[in-house]
C-alpha cells in the first residue's frame, strides 16, 4: 500500500510568497504613477496641447500608467 504525505510548510510560503509579489507589484504601479505624473507635470501648456493633454487630465493618465504596470 502507498502512502502519500504532504508538505504543510508550503502552504505558508506561498501565502508570503503572493504577499510579496502584491507588494513589489503595489510598488511598480506607484512608481510608474509618479515618474508619469513628474514627466507630465514638467511639460509647458504647448507642449501638453500639442500632446492632446490638459493639466487636468494628467492624474487620469498617470494612474492608467500605474494600472498598466
Amino acid at each position: 500500500m502507498t502512502s502519500i504525505s504532504t508538505n504543510q510548510t508550503a502552504r505558508p510560503a506561498s501565502f508570503f510568497g503572493r504577499l510579496i509579489a502584491r507588494l513589489v507589484e503595489r510598488q511598480q504601479q506607484a512608481q510608474a504613477y509618479r515618474v508619469t505624473r513628474r514627466e507630465l507635470s514638467a511639460l509647458t501648456e504647448r507642449e501638453l496641447a500639442d500632446l492632446g493633454i490638459t493639466r487636468g487630465m494628467i492624474e487620469d493618465i498617470s494612474a492608467q500608467a500605474a494600472r498598466r504596470a
